[in-house]
C-alpha cells in the first residue's frame, strides 16, 4: 500500500488514506534576509509535497544558510513513518559519508601541527602502515588516501557489520590488492578514510571520535551530534529507517545499521539540520564560527583542491549536462553546476542519505537528510532546486528525470528475480556429502566465513549474516533470494587431496576466495615433529620451528618452504597443493615424514 501516489499515477495501487503532508518550521520572526530567501523559494512547499508524493518518501529535511546564518530549515513528512513523527529540524539521522570532511580536516590539523604531510609518503610519518606492495609503501601520500585515488578499490563487504577494530582494519590494508596505477582513477575507498582515522590517533595521542569532538563539535557547539546509535536514540528527535521493497511500493521498517565503530571516520556522525549547519557556516566562512576561528583556512583550501578528475558520466551516458567537471578533493567533490562553482558530499547507510553543499562565491549552502533508501537521490534532487530557485534559474526536471529512471530500475530489477536459476544444471548432485562442505573458511581481507550442518541442510555466517544454503548445482549452493542482501551464490572447490578446501564468492568487485581453516596445532606437537630426517641419497635435512610456531622444511641448497597445517598431522606446501607431507608416529615417537604427490610416495626417516 502506497499512501504517496495518485490512483491516476498507479492505478494498481489501492488508495487508502489521504496524503497528510508535514511542514514543519524551525525559524523565529523572519529578517529582511529571510523573506528575501522565502520570496525567492517561491512554491518550494508545494514543490516539497509533490516530491515527497511521487518518490513514496518517508521524510525530508531542508536546510538553508546563507552567509554565517541558517535562514531555512523545515522537515517535510515523517522522521518516524510508522509512528507518524514529524520531521524537524533537529531530527537525527546518520550522515554517513558526509563524516569523511571532518576527518580530512581533523588530518589536516595534524598537518598543521608538522605531525603529518599532504604530499609526502604517508609511512614517513607512520612508519606502521602497510600497503600492498612497496612501490605503494613508497608512494602513497595522506592526499591519496583522502582523495580515493590510491588505485584500491572498496572492498567495503571487509568491514560491513564486521567486529573488526579500526587497528584491525589499519592492518588490512596490506592485503588490498589495487586494480588501477595510483593517481589515475578515482576509486571510493571507505577503508581509506578508516586507516586515516586510526593514524589521527596514531599521532595526536587521542582517538579519532575524542579528537572530533574536542576539535570540532564543541567549538561549532554542535552539542546534538554524536556518533552511535545508542547515543542517537536517547535524544528527542531522532530518525527511524524506512524504505521500500523491492518489488511493491511498500514502505517497512529496517534495523539501523550499527556495526561502524570500525570505520567511523569515513561514516560514523549522526547529527542534524540545526548543527550542521554550525559546521556549513564554518566550512563557508574561512573557518570562522560565532566569531572564533574554529578550522584552519589553509586546510579547508587544502581540502577543496582538485586532487583526481571525475568523468562526466551523467553528461555523456544520460544527456544531463547541468553538473560538469567533477574533481574530487579530500573529503568533498567541487564541480561546476550550470556555470557555478559548487562543492559537495553525500552519504549513504541504509535508511539515511545526506548532502552538505555550497556555491564558495555566493556562500550559499544547502544541507538536504533523506529517509529511504529507494529516494537516496532525492538529496541530488532537491539540492539543486533550492540553488535554481535562489539563482533564479529556470528549474531544471531533476525529480521527473531521475523518479523516470528509479521506477525503470525497479521494474527491471524485479522482472530480472523472476528469471534467477536459469542458468541451473538439473539432475546434479553435490560431490560430497553436506558434512564435507560445513566448516570455517578465511580470505585475510574478509574474514571467517562459517558454513554450518543443521537439521540436514547447510546455512552460512558471514558478519552477522545467517542464512540457508540450498543446493543449486554440482557444488553451488545459494541463499534465498533475501529482501535486504539478495541472492549469494557460493561455489565450493576441492582441492588435489579430494576434499573441500575453498568457497568461492562475488563480493564487491570481484570473487573472493576462501579458504578452509588449517588445524591448529599446538606448540608441544609442532617442537616434537621439529628435527633431522634423511633423503633417500642419505642427505640429511630439516624440520625447522620457527618464533612464529611455523614448521618450515630446511633442504640443503633449497629455499626453505613452510609446511600449512592440513589435517591432523599431513602439511602441504603453498607452491603445490597436490603434494603433501605426514608425519608418521608410533606410540608418542615421531618415526619419519612421508611426502606424497602425483608422482608417487616417499618416506624419509627421522635421524
Amino acid at each position: 500500500m502506497n499512501p504517496f501516489r495518485s490512483t491516476t499515477r498507479h492505478p494498481h495501487l489501492p488508495w487508502a488514506f489521504v496524503i497528510v503532508l508535514l511542514v514543519l518550521s524551525f525559524q523565529p520572526a523572519l529578517t529582511a534576509q529571510d523573506k528575501d530567501i522565502a520570496k525567492k523559494l517561491g512554491n518550494f512547499d508545494a514543490y516539497m509535497a509533490k516530491v515527497l508524493k511521487d518518490w513514496n518518501a518517508p521524510g525530508i529535511g531542508v536546510g538553508i544558510v546563507q552567509g554565517d546564518k541558517l535562514v531555512f530549515a523545515k522537515g517535510y513528512g515523517y522522521r518516524d513513518y510508522g509512528q507518524k513523527l514529524p520531521y524537524t529540524p533537529m531530527t537525527l539521522q546518520q550522515i554517513a559519508s558526509n563524516t569523511k570532511l571532518f576527518t580530512a580536516i581533523a588530518a589536516g590539523m595534524l598537518v598543521e601541527e608538522g605531525k603529518l604531510t599532504w604530499d609526502k609518503p604517508v609511512k614517513e610519518s607512520v612508519p606502521s602502515i602497510k600497503f600492498h606492495n612497496n612501490e605503494l609503501n613508497n608512494t602513497v601520500t595522506l592526499r591519496d588516501m583522502l582523495a580515493h585515488r590510491t588505485g584500491i578499490t572498496r572492498h567495503d563487504t571487509i568491514w560491513y557489520q564486521s567486529d573488526d577494530t579500526r587497528k584491525q582494519l589499519f592492518d588490512k590494508v596490506k592485503y588490498l590488492e589495487p586494480q588501477e596505477p595510483l593517481r589515475q582513477t578515482f576509486l571510493y575507498n571507505n577503508l581509506m578514510y578508516a586507516a586515516v582515522g586510526y593514524i589521527i590517533e596514531l599521532q595526536s595521542g587521542r582517538t579519532w571520535e575524542e579528537f572530533v569532538r574536542e576539535r570540532i563539535f564543541k567549538p561549532l557547539d554542535m552539542t546534538s551530534t554524536v556518533y552511535s546509535v545508542a547515543d542517537m536514540v536517547k535524544q528527542a528527535e531522532p530518525g527511524v529507517p524506512y524504505t521500500e521493497k523491492r518489488d511493491s511500493f511498500e514502505l517497512y521498517k529496517i534495523p539501523y545499521y550499527e556495526d561502524i565503530g570500525g570505520v567511523a571516520p569515513c561514516g560514523a556522525i549522526i547529527s542534524n539540520i540545526q548543527d550542521m549547519s554550525h559546521w556549513l557556516i564554518a566550512l563557508m566562512n574561512e573557518g570562522r564560527y560565532n566569531g572564533r576561528q574554529v578550522l584552519p583556512p589553509a586546510v579547508l583550501k587544502a581540502t577543496l583542491e582538485p586532487a583526481i578528475a571525475i568523468p562526466n558520466t551523467a553528461a555523456e551516458a544520460r544527456g544531463f549536462w547541468e553538473a560538469l567537471n567533477a574533481a574530487y578533493g579530500m573529503g568533498r567533490e567541487t564541480v561546476s553546476y550550470r556555470g557555478q562553482l559548487l562543492t559537495f558530499h553525500g552519504g549513504d547507510l541504509p535508511g539515511f542519505h545526506s548532502q552538505v553543499s555550497f556555491l564558495p562565491k555566493e556562500k550559499l549552502g544547502v544541507i538536504v537528510f533523506v529517509i529511504g533508501d529507494h529516494c537516496a537521490s532525492l538529496y541530488n534532487t532537491v539540492s539543486y532546486n533550492v540553488y535554481e530557485r535562489l539563482l533564479g534559474l529556470d528549474q531544471t526536471p531533476w525529480s521527473e528525470r531521475l523518479l523516470d529512471s528509479r521506477l525503470k530500475g525497479k521494474k527491471a530489477g524485479t522482472e530480472a528475480r523472476a528469471k534467477a536459476g536459469g542458468d541451473r544444471v538439473p539432475n546434479t548432485k553435490p560431490s560430497h556429502a553436506l558434512a564435507d562442505y560445513a566448516g570455517e573458511f578465511a580470505n585475510p581481507g574478509y574474514g571467517v566465513l562459517k558454513i554450518d550442518l543443521k537439521d540436514g541442510a547447510l546455512q552460512m555466517d558471514f558478519h552477522k549474516i545467517r542464512l540457508p544454503l540450498a543446493h543449486f548445482h554440482y557444488d553451488r549452493f545459494e541463499t534465498p533470494d533475501d529482501e535486504t542482501y539478495g541472492r549469494t551464490a557460493i561455489n565450493f572447490q576441492t582441492n588435489p587431496q579430494g576434499d573441500i578446501d575453498k568457497a568461492v564468492i562475488s563480493l564487491d568487485e570481484a570473487e573472493v576466495v576462501f579458504t578452509r581453516k588449517p588445524v591448529t596445532l599446538s606448540p608441544d606437537v609442532l617442537a616434537k615433529l621439529a628435527g633431522s630426517y634423511e633423503l633417500p641419497n642419505g642427505v640429511k635435512f630439516q624440520v625447522v620451528l620457527k618464533e612464529g610456531g611455523q614448521l618450515v622444511l630446511a633442504v640443503p641448497g633449497q629455499r626453505e618452504e613452510e609446511l600449512v597445517p592440513y589435517k591432523g598431522l599431513v602439511f602441504r606446501i603453498k607452491l603445490f597443493a597436490d603434494t603433501t607431507f605426514e608425519f608418521i608416529v608410533d606410540g608418542d615417537k615421531v618415526t619419519a615424514l612421508k611426502q606424497r604427490d602425483p608422482g608417487g610416495e616417499y618416506v624419509f626417516p627421522r635421524r
